[in-house]
């Protein structure tokens, strides 16, 4: 019964973590023409940094030797460090005596791939998570008999 718990615990923290990825790469995708910020100057892209559920060494260390599984959670959310696009567009109102536009450093090709590989380990995690909770109740129902 431990594990099965165990392996939901592992379970709901990706999902929680995969749903935080999701959402700041929807933000990325929604900002990606953003030349204005409240914090000056065009939009930063983000990214999710996951981290095992337990940070220190005597945890990770405990972890080996015993085996109670870890997860995973966000450790941080980023801002990439990558430049900004400089793209000549004169009539635009946030353009440099120049003519010339800070965009984001958001590449929505990369975002999208971002995207469906996040939505993808959500699906995976959430398949594991019913098929174990599944074999949990047909577990319970082979207790009752």
């Amino acid at each position: 019964m431990r594990e099965f718990l165990d392996i939901l615990a592992v379970n709901v923290s990706a999902l929680t973590a995969q749903r935080q990825r999701l959402s700041v790469i929807s933000s990325n995708l929604a900002n990606s023409e953003t030349t204005r910020t409240p914090g000056g100057g065009p939009y930063r892209r983000k990214d999710v940094l996951f981290v095992p559920s337990r940070e220190g060494f005597q945890e990770v260390l405990s972890h080996r030797m015993s085996s109670f599984p870890m997860g995973v959670r966000v450790g941080a959310i980023v801002e990439d460090p990558r430049p900004f696009r400089l793209v000549y567009n004169p009539s635009h109102p946030d353009a440099d005596p120049s003519g010339y536009v800070l965009l984001p450093n958001v590449n929505p090709i990369e975002e999208m791939v971002n995207l469906i590989a996040a939505s993808r380990s959500y699906e995976a995690n959430l398949e594991v998570f019913n098929s174990t909770k599944a074999m949990l109740l047909k577990a319970l129902e082979i207790g009752r008999v």
